[in-house]
């Protein structure tokens, strides 16, 4: 049987596939469709990150193609209808990265709130601004807003709540007498609720007609006078124009993204040169620790299915 892998992944695991089937890794592949479809052709299964579109298309070229192995959680990428229809196993890491993002928003949100981080190079050369980088705050004591409360929403909200946050949470999946609120320590309110009451809001949701352009102009406007949005969830989930405004007129105080409409983040972006802003290019759920975790976790599952006939 032979497998295909398009995006990077932990050497180990790559290894143990190996070990066990014909195995082509080549990161590549995710720029070159043309080549990608051609190895596709006598795939067994089809192993991913978040920038293979698995669409119709190219299902359309791998007749033999059983697995879709998903090196993350998100499946925008992946049009799981068309692989239902083919009786096609999709395979997302569920959990393996969580404690990878869980700890981003938390480090963003801290460097958000003192406000002082910018300033190496001003020190480096001589620079003193002490009286104005004295006014940051302290992550204990403000509220923690996590719209989508799963996995990885829990546990950002467990590590706000050992530094001191409280936790406040919206999930429509989620019923007010889910035990999951008791047990978490965490208040379920509506979305409004959330973004009214927030000091730190943190996005854990789907990209999905519902989550498309949630975090709008309207609702940006609702939260808090400094207020900090952090997004490791999906680019479209958030209007970027809308958000650069209120950071370029001090509405929030900050916001850290990690994903976006467009990825790579096109050039003349409304992002580009806003205040108070963090941007890194979606890895908030990739670290060594996490890679290895995902990478085996995938590898294990898509093994399993592939020999379970």
């Amino acid at each position: 049987m032979r497998i295909v892998i398009s995006e990077f992944m932990d050497d180990a695991a790559v290894a143990d596939l190996a070990a066990q089937f014909d195995v082509r890794y080549d990161k590549s592949l995710v720029d070159e469709r043309d080549a990608l479809c051609n190895a596709l052709r006598d795939a067994d299964a089809l192993i991913v990150r978040n920038r293979t579109q698995v669409d119709r298309a190219l299902l359309a070229v791998a007749p033999n193609l059983r697995v879709v192995g998903r090196l993350g959680v998100g499946l925008d990428n992946i049009d799981s209808a068309a692989c239902a229809e083919r009786g096609i196993d999709v395979i997302p890491a569920t959990g393996a990265n969580a404690q990878a993002v869980a700890e981003y928003v938390i480090a963003s949100a801290m460097l958000l709130l003192r406000t002082a981080y910018h300033a190496t190079a001003d020190v480096a050369a001589g620079h003193w601004p002490r009286a104005a980088l004295s006014n940051g705050r302290e992550l204990a004591g403000t509220t923690l807003g996590l719209i989508g409360f799963g996995g990885i929403g829990r546990l950002t909200g467990r590590l706000g709540r050992a530094l001191g946050m409280r936790a406040i949470g919206s999930d429509p999946q989620l019923p007010p007498s889910a035990s999951v609120w008791r047990d978490e320590d965490t208040r379920r309110c509506t979305l409004d609720e959330v973004i009214g009451d927030a000091d730190v809001i943190s996005l854990h949701v789907p990209l999905t007609l519902q989550t498309r352009n949630l975090i709008d102009a309207s609702r940006i406007a609702t939260m808090k006078q400094g207020a900090i949005l952090v997004n490791t969830s999906r680019g479209r989930v958030v209007d970027e124009a809308a958000l650069a405004t209120a950071l370029r007129e001090g509405h929030l105080a900050g916001a850290a993204l990690d994903v976006f409409a467009q990825e790579p983040l096109p050039a003349g972006s409304p992002l580009a040169g806003c205040p108070n802003l963090l941007l890194t290019p979606h890895i908030a759920g990739v670290t060594r620790e996490s890679n290895r975790r995902v990478s085996s976790l995938v590898a294990q599952k898509v093994a399993a299915a592939l020999g379970s006939d």
